[in-house]
C-alpha cells in the first residue's frame, strides 16, 4: 500500500514538473539558459511578494493568454 502511495505522489510530481515546463514554452522562453529562467522567476516571486500591483498586473497578462490560447 505505501509504495502504491509514493507511486502515485511521484506520477502527482511528475505532471506538475512537465505542466510547469509547459508554461514556459508557451511563455515563448523554451530556449532560453536555465540560468536566466531562474532568475526571471526568482525576481517575479519576490516582485509579486512586495507588490499586489504587480501580481495583479502579470495575473492578467498569463489569464489573458489561456484564455487566448487554452493549450
Amino acid at each position: 500500500m505505501q509504495q502504491a502511495s509514493q507511486s502515485d505522489a511521484r506520477k502527482k510530481d511528475t505532471r506538475e514538473k512537465i505542466q510547469l515546463g509547459g508554461l514556459i514554452a508557451k511563455a515563448g522562453l523554451r530556449y532560453e539558459k536555465r540560468a536566466l529562467l531562474l532568475g526571471l522567476l526568482i525576481d517575479g516571486a519576490g516582485r509579486i511578494k512586495a507588490d499586489s500591483h504587480e501580481r495583479a498586473r502579470l495575473l492578467s497578462i498569463g489569464e489573458k493568454v489561456f484564455f487566448d490560447d487554452p493549450d
